[in-house]
């Protein structure tokens, strides 16, 4: 077993401003998404990331096959109902533009938080 520092523990974020958030979100995405990159200037090879990461990892990777399991057991279960008046065609450009505009406001609303708190902050604080 390999004897550690104790005052090596509290040494986890070197940038505890908004440098700091944005490097701590980037070693969370980085762990969930496994492509294994790092924001330099995070002290990344300690307990703490190692074992935050690691549940990172597990929780990114087995959480999300219930909801696809789940949706495909409610649509096999389902009837088949014929088209009607009250059906919605998704083959129109109104629900084309619809749908594309409902993504874009869901992801800009995802996203701008981050980008708030991190690269916006950091910029407005120079």
């Amino acid at each position: 077993m390999v004897a550690h520092n104790p005052a090596e523990y509290g040494k986890w974020l070197n940038n505890p401003g908004f440098h700091g958030f944005s490097e701590m979100l980037y070693e969370f995405t980085s762990s969930s998404a496994n492509n294994g990159s790092g924001f330099e200037g995070l002290a990344d090879n300690n307990p703490f990331w190692n074992i935050a990461c690691g549940i990172v990892m597990l929780m990114a990777r087995y959480l999300p096959i219930i909801g696809p399991v789940a949706i495909a057991g409610s649509l096999a279960a389902k009837k088949y109902i014929p088209e009607s008046a009250g059906t919605l065609k998704t083959d129109t450009a109104t629900f084309g533009l619809m749908v594309f505009a409902v993504i874009a406001i869901v992801a800009a609303l995802s996203f701008f938080p981050a980008l708030a708190l991190g690269p916006i902050a950091e910029y407005f604080s120079l």
